[in-house]
């Protein structure tokens, strides 16, 4: 299969392993609105390539990914209506990753933020570099975690943790990650690539259909628990995206400040 009609994403084959790049690195791969369209087909495709039986996710340049890109949230400020085709890309990004049935393996070869945090954490095996920083901070930026933070955080770290850093935003290091079991390992920078590529192979040459279907079986109950909780999430970041604080995020973020939040309940 030939994955020629992306623009924002890399393709790269050795054996019967297919890596995936996000392709912004000028931008830490933030995700704008054709890389956020292209994200939710591509793991459709990967799970439909004939040459490919394991996928490895990574990013370019320094980050894995920065999260949503501003200059998108403004795009989706100035126009709410967007943030329907937002949603339903969305859902699609976090259920195609759940219904591949190949081994989906997240590199994480520098921070991984907001959206990228949430994509990265539904992949089957994280693999970080130490120096990489992990967070889910959409309430940085006055937005709901809603597009499967809220899912998946608790499944991996339970409840308690999972609020407290997804309330408060803070990132947290890529070993701290490892040692309460957000994702697997934390390995030196210059040891990722072999690192990740040893457990690509040993995966690739197993028994395929054993591996696929032990995936798909433990999915099913993530996949229940998405379809619980992500269409409320998801209107509930659609409110977030039209209020006085995102808005105030943004801005703040173009004017290299702090925000100031809470001045629409302060009106009120």
């Amino acid at each position: 299969m030939q994955f020629t009609d992306y623009q924002t994403l890399l393709f790269d084959r050795r054996q019967r392993v297919l890596t995936i790049t996000l392709n912004r690195p000028e931008k830490l791969n933030a995700v704008d609105a054709l890389m956020h369209e292209e994200l939710a087909r591509v793991f459709v495709d990967a799970s439909n390539d004939p040459d490919s039986d394991v996928v490895v996710l990574t990013g370019a340049g320094r980050a894995f990914s920065s999260g949503g890109d501003i200059d998108w949230m403004q795009s989706m400020i100035d126009h709410p209506a967007l943030f329907e085709k937002t949603s339903r890309e969305g859902k699609q990004i976090v259920f195609s990753l759940l219904d591949c049935e190949k081994p989906v393996i997240a590199k994480l070869n520098g921070h991984a933020t907001g959206l990228g945090a949430t994509i990265a954490l539904f992949c089957d095996v994280i693999f970080a570099a130490e120096n990489a920083k992990i967070g889910d901070p959409h309430v940085s930026v006055g937005f709901v975690a809603g597009d499967g933070g809220a899912v998946i955080w608790p499944q991996l770290i339970g409840y308690a943790r999972a609020k407290e850093f997804l309330m408060t935003g803070d990132l947290m290091s890529a070993a701290q990650a490892a040692s309460i079991g957000l994702i697997n390992h934390a390995v030196p920078l210059e040891d990722l690539n072999e690192r990740v590529d040893q457990f690509a192979d040993r995966l690739a040459s197993g028994a395929t259909n054993a591996i696929r279907w032990s995936k798909i079986s433990v999915n099913i109950g993530l996949k229940q628990l998405a379809h619980s909780i992500m269409d409320a999430s998801l209107a509930y970041e659609a409110m977030s995206n039209v209020s006085a604080d995102h808005q105030e995020a943004v801005n703040a973020f173009r004017e290299k400040r702090q925000p100031v939040f809470g001045q629409e309940m302060k009106r009120a």
